[in-house]
């Protein structure tokens, strides 16, 4: 008998991109329930061949479903996250709602998948942030290598971090400014065509934005708490993928052809690291594609036992509905969810 799973928010961009790779990946799912708001009730999305109609989150009983990937929203995710992980539902969510609660487990099934096991406190377990998905996973490896001190990153993330809305203004400003129109910024703080914003999510306190302290508190909870991280986070108008470009201090000697190797070895990490034009990946070859891209990899000099690197992933697959996936498989696995017993 295969599981139930329900993917809430199945409307948005990341919920349409999970049910794309439940099905690409073959999960053994015996039924598949696509949920969003009530207005988004009676929308058909796609399953493989296969038309789903959307169903309310807010009617639905899931005390017969096995999983669901929650996409719906940090709000949408604290009041129902809990109701339904209290209904024997582990719930798997997308949002910033529940990382940083001590009883919920964050994962990135490359980088601690033995942490899942304590998903049992409240059946709920978190995905991270989308840029700090991917640079975990290029970090890994070289941490247990020769152990990470320091972590400087610069992000250029694309406007799908942003939804659709941040989709459709790129797309409407360029148009605009190919046509004379006026420019007007709705979704972004200013204008995103033809342009670059350092400043992604709230302002906190200190100067640095949640986007920027979302990757510090992920990566130390993830990784190793003691490992100093400081990032700046800038939207770019690219549509799909997120940029990094990576600073690291070690605490052993590592030199760059040994970190090449390691990571060409390391589960999620494709290296691509010719010396010459285009021997590099860029946001638009990581559209659709799975995998965590490395490049540009080389010894700073400036520092003991340092490397730059510049890492690459679709943020919509890996940085969301990839990884989400990707721990229903481990709970799976690992023989931690077995399928509940439904009526005939």
């Amino acid at each position: 008998m295969g599981f139930k799973i329900a993917v809430a928010g199945a409307t948005g961009n990341v919920g349409r991109e999970m049910l794309n790779i439940l099905e690409e990946r073959g999960f053994p799912a015996d039924e598949i329930v696509a949920l969003a708001s009530r207005r988004s009730q009676g929308t058909e999305v796609s399953y493989g061949d296969r038309t789903l109609k959307v169903k309310t989150l807010d009617t639905y009983d899931f005390s017969d479903t096995d999983i669901c990937l929650m996409s719906a929203g940090g709000n949408v995710s604290k009041e129902w996250s809990p109701k339904i992980g209290k209904q024997g539902c582990v719930v798997i969510d997308n949002s910033s709602a529940w990382r940083y609660d001590a009883e919920v487990p964050l994962i990135v099934p490359e980088v601690n998948a033995d942490a899942i096991a304590g998903f049992t406190k409240k059946n709920i377990i978190a995905n991270p942030n989308c840029s700090t998905a991917q640079l975990v996973v290029a970090l890994k490896p070289l941490h247990d290598k020769a152990t990470i001190r320091r972590v400087v990153v610069a992000t250029y993330q694309s406007v799908s971090g942003a939804g659709k809305e941040g989709m459709d203004e790129l797309f409407t400003q360029t148009r605009a400014v190919f046509v004379a129109d006026p420019v007007e910024a709705k979704k972004f703080t200013k204008r995103i065509a033809f342009n670059v914003i350092p400043h992604i999510d709230v302002f906190m306190e200190d100067g640095s934005t949640k986007e920027e302290w979302k990757v510090m508190a992920e990566t130390k909870k993830m990784l190793d708490p003691k490992i100093k991280v400081t990032c700046t986070a800038v939207r770019v108008p690219v549509f799909i993928g997120h940029s990094e470009a990576v600073n690291i201090e070690f605490e052993n000697p590592i030199t760059a052809d040994e970190a090449r190797d390691i990571l060409r070895d390391a589960p999620g990490c494709l290296v691509v690291d010719k010396r010459e034009d285009g021997g590099y990946v860029t946001p638009l070859d990581s559209a659709g594609e799975d995998a965590t891209y490395i490049s540009r990899i080389r010894d700073d000099q400036t520092i003991e036992n340092g490397l730059n690197m510049w890492v690459v992933s679709d943020n919509l697959r890996k940085g969301a509905a990839l990884n989400a996936v990707q721990i229903a498989e481990l709970l799976v696995a690992k023989g931690l969810i077995q399928p509940k017993k439904r009526a005939a």
